[in-house]
């Protein structure tokens, strides 16, 4: 490839939007294309459920960059315009017009799409997904007029959307298959805080159903029926039940997927010059000594300066502990580390749970392998220390906010 074959990023989003950003800061001059299916520059999705949704973040305060940037940047920022296929041998890509583009390096950040319900009525009017900031709009211009809301799905999008409709004052039912909310994410012990919360703040909540259908007609929907034969009456629905990884192009590639595209932990698919991060990346994580797929804003924002550096020819690797947080009425929350279910000890409680204010380990072999601060600040730091080191430490210290996180002793 000579000198005026540009790098190329399939995915005008955060994930994309940083990766473009990293090459430029590291000295890549050459010509730089950035290419996303969305008609919307580049922009950061956890306001879409969360303060936009609310009505308290401006649009243009949600965008990585103003336009003017990426022209400054010499970034050749193609938006609405799909790619249908990737060709790894002959280093090219083509568009939904049928041009071509050849490229130097590809970078995969093509995301994850909302999974459907398949069930009958799932495309009824008034029935929603939300993952982009169409869908936020379309959403939020339900709530303004809707009487009831049902939430098919206890997950963070489920959880904090319904936490944003509950703001605004609509009546919610959530309805989840678990036992709990984000059961398998948290574990019993602490998604039952979560169930406490919304209930507090009038959420119906319906643990351990299965929706069969969705009721309505033309004029829309007007409620989800269980299994059970009981129907939830709603005017407007929102699903909430998991992404998945848009791995479509990789997969016509020839790249290897397997629940993501597959890269080593410097982001490197298994054909030449490809690369992937973000949403869609099931990267090989050298603290975790496995490969970890990760649907969160840090990932998105971090992940892809690894990949930007790799495509230069920089040895590097990703191995930032994972790290996501909510907002949901007035709780706050930052988790780092992974503790997989059933991969755990015990969860270790730090501080008035009932009050939510409190800090929870996930620990193994008196090891922290996660921490979640709730509405305790400034210690995101002394928990990755912990989680970094893995070193045993006295779990009766680890439980008294009177003994500092850094000053922990070892287990006895």
């Amino acid at each position: 490839m000579d000198a005026n074959t540009p790098h190329v990023i399939i995915g005008a989003s955060l994930a994309g939007a940083s990766a473009a950003r990293t090459l430029r800061e590291e000295g890549w001059d050459g010509p730089l294309v950035l290419i996303g299916e969305e008609s919307e520059l580049p922009y950061e999705r956890p306001p879409l459920s969360k303060g936009y949704l609310m009505g308290a973040e401006p649009r243009e305060k949600l965008y990585v960059h103003p336009q003017e940037w990426y022209r400054e940047q010499r970034i050749d920022l193609r938006l609405g315009t799909p790619v249908t296929a990737v060709d790894p041998d002959a280093h090219r890509i083509t568009l939904q017009d049928g041009a071509t583009l050849s490229y130097a390096k590809l970078l995969l950040t093509t995301g994850s799409s909302p999974r459907p319900l398949p069930v009958p009525g799932a495309d009824l009017p008034g029935v929603h997904y939300l993952r982009t900031l169409g869908d936020s709009d379309r959403l939020r211009a339900a709530l303004r007029s809707t009487g009831r809301l049902a939430v098919i799905g206890a997950g963070w999008i489920g959880l904090e959307a319904a936490a944003a409709a509950r703001s605004a004052g609509v009546d919610v039912t959530v309805l989840e298959s678990a036992e709990l909310p984000l059961l398998r994410v948290l574990g019993s012990e602490v998604a039952e805080v979560f169930a406490a919360l919304h209930r507090d703040h009038d959420v119906e909540l319906r643990f351990g159903v299965q929706v069969e259908s969705l009721t309505g007609g033309p004029d829309g929907v007007s409620g989800v029926r269980l299994a059970d034969g009981s129907v939830v009456e709603a005017d407007t629905v929102l699903i909430g039940i998991g992404i998945t990884p848009n791995t479509a192009l990789a997969e016509a590639a020839g790249l290897v997927v397997e629940n993501g595209v597959k890269t080593d932990q410097s982001l490197r698919t298994s054909a030449a010059d490809v690369y992937a991060a973000g949403d869609v990346a099931n990267a090989y994580h050298p603290m975790l000594g496995r490969h970890l797929r990760v649907e969160h804003w840090a990932n998105a924002v971090h992940q892809p300066r690894t990949a930007a550096r790799a495509m230069l020819g920089q040895d590097v690797a990703f191995d930032r502990t994972p790290y996501f947080f909510t907002d949901q009425y007035d709780l706050g929350m930052e988790y780092t580390g992974y503790a997989e279910p059933g991969g755990y000890d015990r969860v270790v409680f730090r501080g008035d749970v009932a009050a939510r204010e409190f800090i929870a380990f996930w620990v193994r072999d008196n090891r922290v392998l996660a921490g979640m601060n709730v509405n305790v600040w400034d210690v995101t730091d002394p928990i990755r220390d912990l989680v970094r080191t893995a070193r045993p430490v006295d779990l009766s210290s680890l439980a008294d906010p009177a003994v500092p996180l850094t000053d922990l002793p070892d287990a006895g």
